[in-house]
Parts: C-alpha cells; sequence; structure tokens
C-alpha cells in the first residue's frame, strides 16, 4: 500500500484540525466573496464541547465546499484543507485499491452512486461527440438486467438508449449470447459508440459481471466502446474478499470505477466516489463557470467537504488490514447463513465473495419479510426473491433467530 495506513485517533485529529487550518475560517477570517458561510451560529453551536474531539462534526459546522475536481487544474484556495484531504481519499481507492498508477486519475467524491455512474456515461458520451463528431443517435448505454437504476436514468437525461443485456434467473450471469445479439442488431441499426457498463456488485443480488464479455463482443465486432465498472455496492467489499479480483484499473479496457461510501463504509448518506483515468473528464469541463476557481467538471458542483473528511476518516481508522479484517467477518456472516439455508433445501443466490444472499420468494411467506424488513426485487404481487444484506449490525443471533423462525413457517 502506498497511501493507505492505520493512523491513531490524535493523529487523525490533528490532520483534521491542519486542514480546516488551512480553509477560510468564516467565524474569524474577512471573506466577503463567497455565498457562503459556517453553519448558522443561532442553530449550530460551533462552541459546543464536544466538538473538540469530533473532528467530522468541526468540518460540518466549519461547512467547506469541495466543489469541483482537485485532481485536475486548480480549485477554489479557499478551502484548499479539505481538497487535498479529498485528494487523499482518491489516492487510496484509485491507487492502493483499484491499481492504477500515482497521478494517472481524476475523479472526486459525489454525492451518491447514482451521481457518479451519470458523471461517467455524461462524461464518455461527450467524449465521442467531441473526438469522434458522433450524435446521440449513434452512442448506446449497453448493461445488464440487473444492472442499477441510475443507468436508465443516465440514459433518460442524457438521451441515450440503453440495451438491456438478459441474465440466467439463477446464476444472474449475462447471456453472452444475446449480448453478441443485441450488439450485432444494435451496429445494423446505426450504433457506432458504447458505454458498456459492467457491476461489481449489483444491489439487489450482490453478482459480478465479467468485463471480459463486454470487450470481447464489442472488439468482435470492431466498435469503440468506454467501459464503466459499477462498484457503489461491492468496491468496498469485492476487492478485499476476493484478493485475485481483476476488475481494476491494470485491465488497460477499464476507463472509469464507481465505488459508494454510504454502503459498506457506513459514511453519511451522499457520499459516493468516482474514478477515471486521466484524459476523459475534461469532457465535461464547465467553462460557464468563471467564477469558481478551476471552473467545474462535476455534475453536482457545490458539494460538502465533511463528507470527505467522514470517508477518511474511517479508512484511516481502519487501514487496509483492518478494513481486510471486517470483510472477512461479514464473508463468514454470509457463508454462516447460506450453510443454513442449504441445510433448509432453501434456493437462493449468493455471489461467493459478496455478502449479499437472495432468497427465492416462494420460501419466504409475506409476515417473516416484513418481521425482517426483507427487501424484495419487486414491491408487487410479481416478486420473485427477497435479499438479506450482512452488513456491520447483522449478528449471528440476528441471522439465527431469522432461520428459527423460517424453520417454523416451513414445517407448519
Amino acid at each position: 500500500m502506498k497511501y493507505w495506513k492505520r493512523l491513531s485517533q490524535q493523529e487523525r485529529q490533528k490532520r483534521i484540525e491542519m486542514a480546516l487550518h488551512e480553509n477560510v475560517d468564516f467565524s474569524k477570517d474577512i471573506s466577503l466573496g463567497y455565498p457562503a458561510s459556517k453553519l448558522d451560529g443561532k442553530v449550530f453551536n460551533d462552541d459546543a464541547p464536544f466538538l473538540r474531539d469530533a473532528p467530522i462534526l468541526q468540518t460540518y459546522v466549519a461547512n467547506p465546499n469541495n466543489i469541483g475536481c482537485h485532481t485536475y487544474g486548480t480549485s477554489e484556495k479557499a478551502f484548499n484543507g479539505t481538497h487535498e484531504i479529498e485528494r487523499e481519499v482518491l489516492n487510496v481507492l484509485a491507487v492502493d485499491v483499484f491499481k492504477i498508477k500515482p497521478g494517472s486519475f481524476d475523479g472526486y467524491i459525489s454525492p451518491g452512486g447514482t451521481e457518479a455512474n451519470i458523471q461517467a456515461i455524461w462524461m464518455f458520451r461527450n467524449y465521442f461527440i467531441n473526438t469522434f463528431g458522433a450524435n446521440l443517435n449513434q452512442i448506446a448505454i449497453i448493461a445488464s438486467f440487473d444492472t442499477h437504476y441510475s443507468i436508465p436514468k443516465a440514459a433518460n437525461l442524457l438521451q441515450l438508449d440503453w440495451l438491456k443485456v438478459p441474465v440466467d434467473f439463477n446464476t444472474r450471469a449475462i447471456d453472452k449470447g444475446q449480448l453478441n445479439a443485441l450488439v450485432k442488431t444494435a451496429k445494423a441499426a446505426g450504433k457506432k459508440y458504447f458505454i458498456a457498463v459492467a457491476n461489481m456488485g449489483t444491489t439487489m443480488f450482490g453478482s459480478v459481471d465479467n468485463p471480459e464479455n463486454y470487450i470481447e463482443v464489442l472488439e468482435d465486432h470492431q466498435l469503440y466502446y468506454k467501459l464503466h465498472v459499477d462498484g457503489a455496492y461491492g468496491g468496498f467489499v469485492y476487492p478485499f474478499s476476493n484478493q485475485q479480483s481483476i476488475i481494476n484499473f491494470k485491465n488497460p479496457k477499464i476507463s472509469s470505477i464507481t465505488i459508494d461510501a454510504h454502503k459498506m463504509l457506513q459514511a453519511p448518506y451522499g457520499t459516493g466516489i468516482f474514478i477515471c483515468r486521466k484524459g476523459y473528464i475534461e469532457n465535461v469541463l464547465t467553462q460557464e463557470a468563471e467564477y469558481v476557481e478551476g471552473m467545474d467538471l462535476t455534475l453536482c458542483g457545490s458539494r460538502s467537504g465533511a463528507n470527505a473528511v467522514a470517508v477518511w476518516m474511517i479508512l484511516f481508522t481502519y487501514g487496509p488490514n483492518g478494513w481486510f479484517e471486517k470483510v472477512s467477518v461479514l464473508q463468514m456472516r454470509t457463508s454462516f447463513l447460506c450453510k443454513e439455508l442449504d441445510q433448509l433445501n432453501i434456493k437462493y443466490f449468493r455471489e461467493p465473495f459478496m455478502n449479499i444472499v437472495t432468497i427465492k420468494s416462494q420460501y419466504i411467506p409475506q409476515a417473516l419479510a416484513e418481521k425482517y424488513n426483507l427487501v424484495p426485487q419487486q414491491h408487487n404481487d410479481e416478486n420473485q426473491w427477497y435479499k438479506i444484506v450482512l452488513m456491520d449490525h447483522v449478528e449471528v443471533e440476528h441471522l439465527t433467530t431469522f432461520i428459527d423462525d423460517l424453520k417454523t413457517s416451513i414445517y407448519v
């Protein structure tokens, strides 16, 4: 690991205090030009004693703006301290976790994986337009039926067609034959440029796509494409549970990756991460943002620097070894649940390196689903699956109680 290490509580607190010191202090500094301030002092007391030992809460009260992309060009110098914290987070994830060379990437902490996925598709759409003179009718998104709803949302916003690749009902694997047929038909209809989205842990099943399926088919048809990995759910699990994973930037065909910190990392909601190779993000540079130093290359514009601090605090509290241990515990709990389900001959899907177990709905009575807050694939009478996510708060005790109730429902 080049950037990621475990720091003590004192070291973490000192680092965040230094970052806030490097930012403008709206309480003390003369700052006339920014349409911003610290959180309202009548509501949020910045002298509260507990803030002294709570760096993240200090940052929320200070209210830094991490507007822009801090890996490309210049940024607003008034918030340089928390911008540097964000760069440190991106170095850990891009270089140490997803194996890209230092200094060869761009990215930012977004308000969630949905925006990060849209950012990727927006960026590659504009790349095809700017580089090849493509028109919208020539560009298509291609992703599986199980892909996150942010992809059809992006298709709608960006006026692109989404080609939905069927998956096997039981294995959730992409049907490569139908993928090939979809691409062949789209090519005949005039599609020349493809934005492929491979899932590293789908939201419902935790299934992981093989990116080589997209690479092989699109290259066989001699088409231009860019490959984005949606690791919004699995990005903080799969690279640690599967030490042999090759779904990272060592694969030269992968151009961008999305991760969510507000899922497995347990950061505050509204914390996604977008990382891409150098040479692409400038395609979404908003030059009209002239009053912003460095202008803007993100979909959202202004965003809270406190979210960057929260991710930084979590990463440097655990360190790489501590995080591996946490993921390993969750994997053991997931395996425990699967073993119990096997003994009951209950059919389910589980990606071997993920911590989601999705059970066929025929085995789950409605009352049981409601009691344990199981999430259905569909909120209607056609639902065929319920999922259990082995998060940090899900203990073996909870699983054994669920299994006991499930046994009762089976043998009634």
